[in-house]
């Protein structure tokens, strides 16, 4: 079959045997895969992805020399059963999983080799207990969104807000305007929203944003309390002994991932905000953490989702509840994903490019 490794910091299409499904194990034929941004972090910052992995969880990801199959955003279609499988979903049937694989340990599909190939390929492994039918209505390259909707619906979660909480999201890339998408659905809002691109900005605002600014002309910040300013003390954040609670409570989604941005936030935020970190920084960063205790900030991480949530996420998807074909600027083939990285780098060009391997 088809797929495309990263070797030695480069893509390239090869070929590589048919995986065999082992026990519990399933074969299955790769319709759609969407191109995540932590992909385009795994390409450009293998060593510190491979780094920051180990010391956090002590497991080497994979080998730096090794070759790697990503694409963890994924519809496929049933093709065939390994053994010690019930085969409850027929053959020709459409799925979705999440992006893993587990085995004697758990396999992040997508960063692993052609052995456990991700979604650049023409055929992967999935295991039969994760799999969800993919609903009729719901096309191919929608269905592979459900993963990066799930990472947003997570962030939001995380985030757990308040009928009053006015979000603030930082970054309209793929996750920011998940996020946006998810706060929409749910009735949030106002929803404000700050990127740079200007087309970023537009689909942020096709997804649901309420009001959209450019950073370099006016501040998230001060958008912010426009919209969140309220003389109802029933409605104002908690208070706190340095700062007024002239304002509702208010929730920030970073999805820029760059160093720096959290020092911007820390700065211009309001006190007793709540800051959800959703964007994927690689190198180290730092700011003043007696800017965070004076202002009594509540620190939140938040990566991936769990299983309830991507089932979740599918179930707006096929009810129509959850609207985000915007999202897609192009699909491509397999031959296409070198370009397609390099597109992806700027802002102005594409949102989210979607794989079909099938595809010329």
């Amino acid at each position: 079959m088809n797929v495309v490794v990263m070797r030695k910091g480069r893509l390239e299409m090869v070929q590589a045997p048919i995986p065999t499904p082992g026990p519990g194990e399933v074969l299955v034929k790769v319709l759609a895969t969407g191109i995540c941004g932590s992909d385009l972090h795994c390409l450009s910052h293998t060593a510190e992805l491979l780094s920051s992995t180990k010391a956090a969880t002590g497991v080497d990801l994979f080998d730096i020399d090794d070759d790697v199959v990503m694409g963890h955003e994924l519809c496929a279609e049933v093709v065939a059963y390994g053994p010690d499988t019930r085969g409850a979903i027929p053959v020709g049937t459409r799925v979705a999983s999440p992006g893993i694989l587990i085995r004697d340990r758990l396999i992040l599909l997508g960063y692993a080799g052609t052995d456990m190939p991700g979604g650049y390929a023409e055929y992967m492994l999935l295991n039969e207990a994760l799999m969800i039918p993919v609903p009729d209505n719901v096309p191919d390259e929608i269905a592979a969104l459900t993963e990066p909707l799930a990472v947003g619906l997570h962030a939001v979660n995380r985030g757990n807000l308040g009928p009053d909480d006015v979000p603030l999201v930082i970054g309209c890339g793929p996750i920011g305007l998940a996020i946006i998408a998810i706060l929409k659905m749910r009735g949030v809002g106002p929803i404000v929203a700050a990127d740079f691109s200007p087309s970023r900005r537009a689909m942020a605002t096709e997804l649901g944003a309420d009001l959209v600014v450019d950073p370099r002309v006016t501040s998230p910040y001060e958008a912010w309390r426009s919209v969140a300013e309220t003389t109802d003390p029933a409605k104002a954040a908690r208070p706190n002994l340095l700062f007024p609670s002239d304002v509702r409570p208010s929730v920030v989604f970073e999805c820029v991932g760059v160093p720096g941005i959290i020092q911007q936030i820390l700065d211009g935020a309001a006190a007793c905000t709540k800051i959800v970190v959703a964007g994927v920084c690689m190198q180290k960063d730092e700011f003043y953490p007696t800017h965070a205790m004076l202002k009594e900030y509540d620190f939140v991480f938040s990566i991936a989702f769990t299983g309830e949530e991507y089932a979740e996420v599918l179930g707006h998807l096929a009810s129509g509840a959850l609207q985000v074909a915007p999202l897609i600027t192009d699909r491509i083939g397999l031959a296409g994903i070198p370009e397609a990285f390099e597109r992806l780098a700027d802002p102005e060009r594409d949102a989210k490019i979607v794989v079909l391997p099938s595809a010329v």
